[in-house]
């Protein structure tokens, strides 16, 4: 199966990828990263992350694509195939 990345809005990729540089923190510690994208200036990334937490650790291990438009209900399906096939809930 392909493994697919995780569409991200262009803004909040670059808000992951400042918290990513800070060092800070563990990337896979999500309320550590919502925290420093606020601290930092990225208020869109930290509500992009809370809100689409299975999706920001799939993009994590997957990888994430900038993107200008976004599908919630396609997000919302990855997100469940992704569940899915590991035993997750969503």
């Amino acid at each position: 199966m392909e493994q697919t990345k995780v569409p991200i809005p262009a803004d909040v990729l670059e808000g992951l990828e400042a918290v990513r540089l800070s060092g800070k923190t563990n990337m896979l510690d999500v309320p550590m990263v919502t925290k420093l994208a606020l601290d930092i200036g990225y208020p869109e990334t930290a509500l992009w992350v809370r809100e689409h937490q299975a999706l920001y650790v799939v993009g994590f291990f997957r990888g994430f694509e900038a993107t200008d438009r976004l599908d919630e209900n396609v997000l919302r399906e990855m997100a469940e195939r992704f569940l899915d096939s590991e035993g997750g809930d969503c």
